[in-house]
């Protein structure tokens, strides 16, 4: 990736974000009342966190728009939540201050996070986002540095072959459309669940999704696909699509120390 394209896919996106701010986007709508009553419950269904995550170092990856930082401040957990988008995190603060809930916001692409000191994060929470650059190794790389060795990274990412096919189904299904090796970014989308409309999009392969994880110093735990496929659902839709394809995975990884990557290495190369 070059220095240029990154520089381009974070003004674009930057720019992209703050419009669907104005245009009250489903992903930029702040966490409702219900969302509060039990947070972890909420945000954290396969129970991952454990029972409570009160005065942990909880970093939210560009994740701004006022619903995830705050649902993790009512677990009570310290919440810092970085984001491109300006207009996202005013809706943070916003939400935070009517809550009385007091979180950080920096702005800052998701693969610079160099304001943050080694190991100064408990958890790192990712929601989907990491389609937005072109190279996602220096987002893990960057996450691996700012997460303390034993804690919890969960991301959620589109899934490639998503991300392949059609948006609208031909008479035989959705049909791959894009190729799996590809440079550049993905030809835009309107009107899609899928996608959003006027950012710049990137396939991540499986080899770059969960190969780059491991060698940026994670281990994976656990691994789901959410589930948002039905089955009566009109032909072409956002439930429909995703009986074919599941539109994303979430992952549950741990921060190893040097020692614990060597041995891990190690058993690697001997099995």
């Amino acid at each position: 990736m070059s220095h240029a394209e990154r520089e381009r896919a974070c003004e674009q996106n930057r720019r992209a974000w703050d419009q669907l701010v104005l245009a009250k986007n489903r992903f930029t709508r702040p966490a409702r009342d219900k969302d509060l009553v039990a947070p972890l419950k909420t945000v954290d269904g396969p129970g991952w966190l454990g029972a409570t995550i009160k005065g942990k170092q909880l970093l939210c990856l560009a994740a701004g728009g006022g619903k995830h930082s705050v649902i993790y401040a009512a677990a009570e957990a310290d919440v810092t939540v970085v984001d491109l988008s300006p207009a996202m995190l005013e809706l943070d603060r916003e939400v935070a201050a009517e809550l009385g809930y007091d979180i950080r916001t920096v702005e800052t692409s998701m693969d610079d996070l160099s304001m943050f000191d080694i190991g100064q994060f408990d958890i790192v929470i990712h929601p989907v986002s990491s389609c937005y650059l072109p190279d996602l190794l220096p987002v893990y790389r960057h996450v691996a540095r700012v997460t303390r060795p034993g804690g919890v990274y969960v991301s959620q990412h589109k899934q490639p072959a998503s991300l392949q096919a059609s948006l609208e189904p031909s008479a035989e299904g959705y049909r791959i459309e894009e190729p799996y090796f590809r440079e550049g970014p993905l030809p835009p989308a309107a009107g899609s669940l899928v996608r959003e409309e006027g950012t710049l999009e990137y396939l991540h392969r499986w080899d770059q999704l969960l190969g780059d994880l491991c060698r940026s110093g994670f281990v994976i735990e656990d691994l789901i696909e959410p589930a948002h496929n039905k089955q009566d659902a009109e032909r072409g839709s956002f439930g429909h699509r995703s009986q074919f394809l599941p539109p994303y995975i979430r992952i549950k990884a741990r921060r190893i120390d040097s020692q614990q990557a060597a041995a891990a290495s190690g058993l690697i190369l001997e099995s």
